[in-house]
């Protein structure tokens, strides 16, 4: 199915067949590897864990309270409060020593193991304390100071009130931890808490990143008469770690392809999973990229019916090139056995790497043409590369609040930002949509725009014009 108006004689592909060519040249997520639990966030587990201890492991108090028979206070109320014997404290972190007899209570910390012969626990809130002399303290006063000689109870505690059951949230050997899953704060403390220190995830994505063109300079350089800064380089090395992976930087190359083939040879002897270049890719006489690309690799397709960024360029590295550059580190060494091996640390028989091909990316030079494109292509692969399952944003529902316009044929992403309420959250109407504007110009060229963006407002490739009020989608942008 054609994506758009013709291109030299060749339909332009839509965006979801660019994205599926660029998704089915990768075989599968990124080697395993075992790194400890501070080191984890975000990362997405490569190997189930299953838990190493019982939570909790023993019987233990939800409260600051006494521990105590609940039979003996099945009667009290606030007429007629039960009077118990305190016979001694159960605390945090130390074996339970005290043990409750009838008509006796132990006072007892949170966390603290629920000492023998307790079958519940009432708050410190509903009690009394007594000192040795028969005097009463304050109601309800917290369960610190001298321990009292005993305490009124004032209300019954239902059988197992405020205990926590040994293995009421987790056993040993279970599993708490499926591959795919990826690690969150909360997986982390689940991890801790578990008995781990460290877990299997898959190796970040390793992603080469070079700018290209005669006039680009590094950012802070003198600028000369016909220079300006590079926004590629380091815009898309930080979306590159933004989607998850490392970004080696691979600075500027002039436009010219044994230049170019240096760098990009370079980036293939670091490792990589993917070279990432932008600029070079369009017809002019200076764009060397996809020269560069033939060169180590075969380019799989080129124009894509998308506003901006129509000039894409996807393939992969030829087989000899990769085993030129040398395989990738391998798992470290105290990964478990079963945990998925690093393909680069094999070569077949006739001495070619069996290492996964890098991906080749080259994206437009206009800046916000390749955040776009990178966006649509680039992150999607990242996040594969890393394991993940949820590869492209989710859809969200706007209207917008002004007209917009852009060229024909081909799918819009505009920058838009999103209006607030008084609080800086996003206002939503009765339907639970957003209210969208332009974040600015939109030609790719407008970084200003770019950066004020909260989202990208989507435009069918049928679609020319849209009112203010019309229904678009939009896809949010990550934030701070």
């Amino acid at each position: 199915m054609s994506g758009g108006a013709a291109d030299g004689g060749r339909p332009l592909l839509t965006v979801e067949q660019a994205r599926d060519q660029v998704l089915a040249a990768i075989s599968g997520p990124t080697p395993a590897e075992t790194i400890p639990l501070r080191d984890a966030l975000w990362r997405v587990a490569a190997a189930p864990a299953t838990a190493r201890v019982t939570l909790p492991p023993w019987d233990n108090s939800a409260m600051d309270g006494y521990a105590l028979r609940s039979a003996d206070v099945a009667l009290a109320g606030e007429g007629r409060p039960v009077r118990l014997v305190v016979v001694g404290e159960a605390a945090a972190g130390r074996d339970a020593t005290a043990s409750v007899a009838p008509g006796t209570a132990v006072r007892i910390a949170t966390g603290a193991p629920l000492p023998l012969g307790a079958d519940a626990v009432v708050p410190v809130e509903l009690t009394t304390p007594i000192d040795a002399a028969g005097g009463l303290g304050p109601r309800g006063r917290d369960a610190t100071g001298p321990l009292p000689a005993a305490c009124l109870v004032h209300e019954p505690v239902p059988l197992g009130g405020s205990i926590r059951l040994a293995g009421s949230d987790l056993r040993a050997g279970m599993v708490i931890l499926e591959a795919g899953t990826v690690v969150s704060p909360a997986v982390i403390s689940l991890l801790a808490g578990a008995g781990h220190d460290r877990v299997v995830v898959h190796r970040r994505p390793r992603i080469a990143v070079l700018a290209t063109g005669d006039e680009v300079r590094a950012p802070g350089e003198d600028l000369g008469t016909s220079g300006i800064p590079d926004a590629n380089g380091p815009g898309l090395a930080a979306a590159v770690r933004a989607a998850g992976a490392e970004a080696i930087e691979l600075g500027i190359a002039v436009d010219l392809l044994p230049v170019v083939l240096e760098r990009l040879r370079a980036g293939l002897a670091a490792g990589v999973d993917a070279l990432l270049v932008a600029g070079g890719v369009s017809v002019g006489p200076y764009d060397v990229v996809k020269a560069a690309f033939g060169t180590i690799g075969s380019v799989d397709l080129w124009k894509v019916s998308v506003q901006p960024g129509k000039p894409f360029a996807f393939g992969l590295v030829k087989a000899h090139e990769a085993a030129i550059a040398g395989p990738a580190a391998s798992a470290p060494t105290d990964a478990p056995a079963d945990a998925p091996a690093d393909a680069a640390a094999d070569a077949a028989a006739d001495g070619t790497s069996s290492r996964p091909r890098p991906l080749l990316f080259g994206l437009p030079g206009n800046p916000v043409s390749g955040a776009v494109t990178f966006e649509l292509f680039v992150r999607p692969a990242i996040r594969r590369l890393a394991g993940r399952r949820d590869l492209v944003r989710p859809t969200d529902h706007a209207v917008l609040a002004e007209p917009v316009s852009k060229s024909a044929g081909r799918r819009g992403f505009l920058r838009v930002v999103v209006d607030r309420d008084e609080t800086g959250l996003p206002a939503r109407d009765a339907d639970g949509r957003l209210t969208v504007r332009l974040a600015g110009g939109q030609g790719s060229h407008v970084l200003t725009a770019l950066a004020a963006a909260d989202a990208l407002a989507i435009i069918p490739e049928a679609t020319d014009r849209l009112p203010a009020g019309a229904a678009v989608d939009v896809w949010w942008l990550d934030q701070a």
